[in-house]
């Protein structure tokens, strides 16, 4: 039996267009069918959420699948990502500690408008000779050898098509996470909602203050994700390039309830307590509304994304997910499409991919497991200017000098390469998940700094150095190795850095979480916030605000602000 299809991808969305346009361009001969259930052309300023790029989704998009064009023309350049913590009633950004760039990173990376990109994609595809059905669904699934059987359903019409391999793309629906019985509960709990303004709203307008304004001269902060951060949350403003603007609230579902945020007035009335400043921007502009859209417990698991033997793969938001914090969903979706498009090519090539796909499996899955630890329990620190920057920091360090490196350098899918730095990557986890814990018990035990101030990730050499070198020519697997583990020494430098820190202003005890031993640390320089507020004093909020604590969220004890208190709780443990 010949199947119709080498791959049949259900689901035409980021994920399953950009699997089908990578496999073009590096298997031209596998025959590809895409099964979209919306009609194209699809609404600009869509509803999906997944608008900002890091490094890892920006290359992937801009270098792998031959975006710059598009990238550079339809869409927004991205100015890095900014954050303005709690100060008073958050009516004034100028009064907030601000940590965010003065210009553009040396690595570039992108503001999507999604629903132009994926049509954009989608007629790419077209025209490159993919098979694309939109306004379809997929109405069942039968599993066999050498050829799945797969129903479509469009409009009265339905037929049956055979494909050799079958990938999920199908989103939060899941078709096969479903099917297969996949889903794993996982504990971090958060809700968002977000929705679309029909014009820019741009921070660098919220303010007269000449200092403030010529700290980021260009006027450009606008063109950042730019976070509102506060205990329990925070509130994205996101650009596009068909002229609208993202905002998004994300919440802790204990601190902040998600019946608050579930409509459109209610979150308006939301951030009126506790982003007051942009509430008023927003009721100004409310008539260009365009759409609105909440998400309770956004983050899902997965017990398995690869299967050799079944011969599927989950791609995109039909395998985990995590959190829109720092932006992981292209991340992830270009790290899986790489596992997917790699399994792919040496099954049909004859291989046995057995032991390949465990491999992948368990990788991703371990990735995964890794970032959702950045969020897990961490949303009540959010608002806390001194452990959050120490925290973005190290998360920021993290990414570009392992995961980020490994997949620049084009080894994610390398098999040997991958079993061979499997010591160094247990040491490395092992190093993140203790930070975690260590940044979290920091932020419970000393108050934030609730002062104007203003430093930068990106403002550390050795910071801006680790992203700088993304962009570097291909290194051999030896060299890469050597890089790997000199960043990872370097990281244990860091992590002893911040715990020098904490231990200054939490006491020695906070030391013993972190575990690097007697290893000379870094000169943070700048990141440390105390050093970046102006003059000699630094405020701190006082009290006693609980950093993990619980309540209906709603009331200006849930506000980080000056007023409002900050302490205790009890410290967690490793």
């Amino acid at each position: 039996m010949t199947a119709d299809f080498d791959v049949l991808i259900a689901g035409g969305g980021l994920a399953g267009l950009s699997l089908a346009r990578q496999l073009r361009f590096e298997h031209p001969e596998i025959r590809v069918l895409v099964a979209e259930k919306r009609r194209h052309p699809a609404p600009e300023a869509a509803f999906k959420v997944g608008e900002s790029t890091v490094e890892i989704a920006a290359h992937y998009f801009h270098t792998r699948l031959r975006l710059a064009a598009h990238l550079r023309s339809a869409q927004l350049e991205k100015f890095g990502l900014r954050y303005f913590y709690p100060s008073s009633d958050n009516r004034r950004i100028d009064e907030r500690f601000e940590l965010g760039p003065t210009d553009f990173p040396p690595v570039p990376s992108f503001q999507l408008d999604r629903g132009r990109l994926e049509n954009f994609l989608l007629e790419e595809a077209r025209n490159a000779g993919v098979d694309v059905i939109d306004a379809c669904r997929v109405t069942g699934v039968e599993f066999g050898d050498p050829a799945h059987r797969i129903g479509i359903r469009t409009g009265d019409s339905s037929r049956a098509v055979t494909a050799r391999w079958l990938v999920d793309a199908t989103g939060r629906h899941g078709l096969l996470r479903r099917k297969l019985n996949l889903n794993h509960a996982v504990g971090h709990g958060a809700n968002a909602s977000w929705f679309r303004i029909r014009r820019p709203l741009k921070v660098d307008d919220w303010s007269d203050d000449a200092v403030w304004r010529g700290r980021v001269a260009s006027g450009n902060r606008w063109l950042s994700t730019n976070h509102l951060m506060g205990r329990g949350y925070w509130v994205w403003l996101i650009p596009l390039g068909s002229g609208s603007t993202s905002v998004g609230i994300v919440a802790d579902d204990v601190l902040h309830p998600a019946a608050r945020i579930s409509r459109f007035e209610g979150a308006l009335d939301w951030l009126r307590e506790f982003e007051p400043q942009c509430a008023d921007v927003v009721a100004d502009t409310r008539g260009d509304l365009e759409d609105f859209l909440a998400l309770r417990h956004f983050a899902h698991g997965c017990k398995q994304v690869y299967s050799a033997e079944g011969r599927w793969a989950l791609v995109g938001e039909a395998g985990p997910f995590t959190d829109p914090f720092y932006s992981p969903g292209s991340d992830f979706i270009a790290m899986g499409n790489e596992f997917t498009a790699n399994l792919i090519a040496c099954e049909l090539a004859g291989g046995d991919v057995g032991r390949r796909a465990a491999l992948f499996d368990s990788t991703y899955l371990r990735l995964y497991d890794a970032f959702l630890r950045l969020y897990e329990k961490q949303y009540p620190m959010m608002g806390h200017a001194e452990a959050m920057t120490a925290k973005i920091a190290w998360d920021n360090a993290c990414y570009w000098a392992i995961t980020a490196l490994i997949f620049y350098q084009k080894r994610l899918a390398d098999p040997a390469f991958l079993t061979s730095i499997e010591p160094l990557m247990r040491r490395f986890f092992v190093l993140h998940a203790r930070m975690q814990v260590f940044l979290r018990t920091w932020s419970e035990t000393v108050p934030p700094i609730c002062a104007p101030g203003a430093t930068s990730v990106v403002a550390h050499d050795e910071l801006r150095d680790l992203q700088a070198a993304l962009g570097e020519e291909p290194m051999g697997s030896e060299d890469l190795r050597a890089r790997l583990e000199a960043n990872l020494t370097w990281l244990e430098r860091f992590a002893a850095a911040w715990r020098a820190a904490a231990v200054d202003s939490a006491g020695a005890e906070i030391g013993r979480l972190v575990p690097v031993g007697d290893v000379a640390p870094v000169d943070l320089g700048a990141l440390r916030t105390s050093a970046a507020v102006p003059g000699s004093a630094v405020r701190r909020c006082g009290g006693s605000f609980q950093g993990s604590g619980s309540g209906s969220g709603s009331g200006a004890s849930s506000r980080a602000g000056a007023d409002a208190s900050w302490s205790g709780g009890s410290k967690s443990q490793p």
